[in-house]
């Protein structure tokens, strides 16, 4: 006997929600649309019977399929990427979106590729970070805005750190363009602090929630907001039956095409989190670039790179990103201890799942992850 009583397809708008009611048999029962908010919503589907309800990932897709599963129902969220019968419909329009969720949810919820949303604290945590992401890019164009401005009347911005541009440059900036320059610089100095504070509130949420961050930055070229990022973006490292798999839930394995005896080699995926992808790879030009320190991660990556061409060595920084991430998440869900060159494998052994002491006697490297990822195949 079916758990639900109805199947429920809801076309997510920014305004409206269209939604089409089915039965078992996949006779329509009803259909309409309400407005995109919580009392609209609650209104309509709170004292409906436990149904089954599929609906696109989206913008309020969070936040609403939190609330429909608070209301008992059992809710489904569609990859609309990889429903083509939505996607790639001739005739598309937002009720027949909803009698095509409704279907395919009654028929097999496997052809919906559901995804599953963050929690409610998880997804308020991971907008901090998106936050200050979007006031560093805003510092980084005005920054280059001033330098721009200066060499096109002839003069040249020192060379500086972004955090104390408006302390060196401010202080250079020529009379004729001081008056179109100084608020940018008093813009730029206020975004700095702005930045700051939220690098303090970062550190806050890893003391307090994430303790696991601490840990992942032993890696050289891992701070605070990669490794924060890569705990919040992840959240629960044990959905992963592999660790080798993150390197593609983050899009950083390449396209397959292979028919016969074709298989080009094709650019990354790309499908997943874009800031998190852009992060592992600024931590992957730390671990390549004069700075970063010698490990079996970067004599990899420049082993890959040997004797090629600039393409070459851009496309092993994004190897090297893959394989950090693979390599951050195999810490996270064991405990072990990262050691940068000497790894035994022999020492090393799994820590229980759940285990919130760190045994800093057991190494772990990619050497090691490398030897238990070739035995997994």
């Amino acid at each position: 006997m079916n758990k639900y009583s109805t199947v429920v397809g809801i076309d997510v708008g920014d305004k409206y929600c269209h939604f089409c009611v089915t039965d078992h048999h996949g006779v329509v029962m009803e259909e309409g649309r309400v407005m995109t908010n919580k009392l609209a919503l609650r209104r309509k589907f709170e004292k409906m019977d436990r149904a089954r309800i599929a609906l696109e990932a989206g913008t309020h897709s969070p936040w609403i399929s939190r609330a429909l599963s608070k209301w008992g129902h059992e809710v489904f969220v569609a990859n609309p990427s990889k429903v083509a019968l939505i996607y790639a419909n001739s005739s598309k329009h937002d009720a027949l979106d909803a009698r095509c969720l409704a279907r395919l949810a009654r028929f097999d919820t496997d052809l919906l590729f559901p995804i599953e949303h963050r929690n409610a604290q998880t997804q308020a945590d991971l907008a901090v970070l998106r936050a200050r992401d979007a006031v560093v890019k805003a510092r980084t164009q005005l920054i280059n805005h001033v330098r721009g401005a200066m060499k096109a009347m002839g003069y040249r911005a020192k060379a500086c750190s972004a955090e104390c541009f408006h302390k060196k440059v401010g202080a250079q900036i020529p009379k004729e363009l001081y008056a179109a320059l100084s608020p940018v610089i008093g813009v730029i100095k206020s975004l700095t602090e702005q930045i700051k504070g939220y690098d303090s509130v970062l550190n806050e949420m890893i003391e307090k929630r994430y303790g696991v961050a601490n840990l992942l930055q032993e890696i050289k070229g891992v701070g605070p907001v990669t490794s924060l990022a890569f705990v919040l973006t992840i959240e629960n490292p044990h959905r992963f039956a592999s660790s080798r798999s993150v390197g593609a839930y983050l899009g950083l394995v390449p396209r397959r095409d292979q028919s016969g005896d074709s298989d080009p080699q094709l650019r990354i995926t790309k499908r997943g989190d874009r800031m998190m992808r852009r992060l592992l790879v600024g931590a992957a030009n730390y671990i390549m670039g004069p700075f970063g320190p010698d490990t079996e991660l970067r004599r990899w990556g420049f082993a890959l790179a040997e004797g090629g061409s600039k393409r070459a060595k851009r496309r092993a920084k994004v190897a090297v990103a893959r394989k950090l991430s693979v390599l951050m998440h195999r810490m996270w869900v064991t405990g072990e201890v990262y050691q940068p060159i000497g790894y035994a494998q022999n020492d090393t052994q799994a820590k229980p799942a759940g285990s919130d002491e760190i045994d800093r006697k057991r190494p772990f490297s990619p050497a090691g992850l490398a030897c238990s990822a070739r035995s997994t195949k």
